[in-house]
């Protein structure tokens, strides 16, 4: 019971507008959600805090969203000037996008900074700008459409081993995932990893990066929490493919993960930055953006970038540990983030292009989108669709809230579903069961015009942040 008690403090980080907000979540959590853990109800308390819409129709948090949301208001960007003539965007895989994020898009794009947008067939609901959303935009920065886990990535190694390893050695890929990778907040490696990210001199630029270099040092080569994972599994390759490996089966490595404490930390002071210096109404705050010519412009897109190279930094050692200790050999690698910012020419403007849960697509460019821990990822090559800002999913996208799948779906019941598809599971809880997620085919088929599928990859052992 002790573990399941909030205290004043465990809320000092949740965007409460006002007073009276703050006690209603926490009389309401106290009520409703007291045999819940204490990280799940502050995550449901975040949720329903940015973004108020997704519970009009839960009666227990009724008199809060009355509270954030009240009456419709008519003019609703009374505080700034609001672009004439919004900016239109193109929909893929419309079908499967629940309303709340194409109104959420439809806000972003009235931004006056927003020149282009583009809304992926994964999308749904996040914190400003849709999960899916991709906008380019005129000279400035939206620290929340580039995401709280900057230079959150995919990275996949294929290595010259037989897809029969896994089984034969099903034990050894087992207790490698155990020793060799780390998940939350807590503890740590027992040996601190080596990597020339932290030769850096971006962390003696800045003062909040060096505050975050001793945990960024602790934290180097480890995984979050949620939904971000390491996978062994069996990687198939198309006859044609850029790796330019012959067709067939092998055995290959999937994480997904980004930049820790690190990334959220440097999201967090920017982000109030630029809600402090861009006065938007409280419903779009966190379209805040930061003008790229500024200081703090500057000094978020320096540390926007560090943040990204460390997560890399982070997925190279994830990696290159569990190889060693199965002496693997790889023979090719496929990576990408999929929360970031980019520096990108449309016709003849540079624009910044951010992608919020979105894969770049350029023309030939390789990523990986995965399905779920049952399902395949996918590899692909992007086809550099203009109307898309030569961007593609990042997943399936989830279509069930963390709160809605712990209320519904037990760990018993998620450890049958995985066996039965022969996946071994370490770690992981219901929010994170495939049942959250839209269908990864349906979605792939949603976007032929973005990329080429070249192979997939099927997991086989997934381990995830333990609960």
């Amino acid at each position: 019971m002790g573990s399941n008690k909030l205290k004043l403090n465990d809320f000092k980080h949740l965007p409460f507008p006002n007073s009276q907000a703050k006690s209603l979540v926490i009389n309401i959590l106290t009520k409703c959600y007291k045999h819940f853990s204490k990280e799940q109800k502050l995550t449901i308390a975040t949720e329903v805090l940015t973004n108020p819409e997704a519970f009009k129709e839960d009666e227990n948090w009724e008199s809060l969203v009355h509270l954030l949301i009240g009456k419709e208001e008519e003019q609703v960007f009374q505080t700034f000037q609001a672009s004439i003539y919004p900016a239109t965007y193109k929909v893929f895989g419309s079908k499967h996008i629940d309303g709340n994020a194409k109104r959420q898009m439809d806000t972003v794009m009235k931004l006056p900074i927003v020149k282009y947008g583009a809304l992926m067939p994964d999308s749904h609901p996040g914190y400003g700008l849709p999960i899916g959303g991709v906008i380019a935009t005129e000279n400035a920065v939206v620290p929340y459409a580039v995401g709280v886990d900057i230079g959150c990535r995919m990275s996949l190694t294929i290595y010259d081993v037989r897809s029969s390893f896994l089984k034969q050695y099903a034990y050894e890929a087992k207790l490698a995932l155990k020793n060799c990778t780390h998940f939350g907040n807590t503890g740590s490696f027992e040996k601190h990893q080596e990597h020339e990210i932290l030769e850096r001199d971006e962390f003696n630029q800045l003062s909040l990066l060096k505050q975050m270099f001793g945990k960024a040092k602790i934290q180097l080569g480890s995984s979050g929490s949620g939904n971000h994972f390491v996978e062994f599994g069996i990687v198939t390759l198309n006859d044609t493919n850029h790796l330019n490996l012959p067709q067939g089966e092998y055995v290959g490595i999937l994480a997904h993960s980004g930049s820790r404490a690190l990334g959220a930390k440097v999201a967090e002071v920017y982000s109030n930055i630029a809600l402090n210096t861009c006065k938007l109404p409280r419903e779009i705050q966190h379209l805040a953006w930061l003008d790229m010519d500024s200081e703090a412009g500057q000094e978020y897109w320096m540390a926007m970038n560090l943040a990204g190279d460390y997560a890399q930094a982070c997925h190279d050692l994830i990696h290159a540990n569990l190889a060693e200790a199965l002496g693997f050999k790889a023979i090719a690698k496929v990576e990408n983030h999929h929360n970031f910012a980019w520096k990108e020419m449309i016709g003849s403007q540079e624009f910044i292009v951010h992608r919020k849960g979105a894969t770049p697509a350029q023309k030939g460019v390789m990523g990986i989108i995965p399905g779920n821990m049952i399902d395949p990822a996918f590899i692909v090559s992007g086809l550099g669709n203009e109307q898309s800002l030569q961007s593609a999913a990042h997943g399936a996208g989830r279509k069930m809230t963390r709160s809605k799948a712990n209320e519904s779906i037990t760990m018993s019941s998620l450890k049958k579903l995985v066996s039965s598809k022969g996946v071994t599971l370490i770690g992981g809880g219901p929010d994170e069961s495939p049942l959250v997620y839209k269908n990864i085919d349906e979605v792939m088929a949603s976007q032929t015009e973005l990329v080429k599928v070249e192979g997939s990859f099927l997991p086989k052992i997934v381990r995830m942040d333990q609960k």
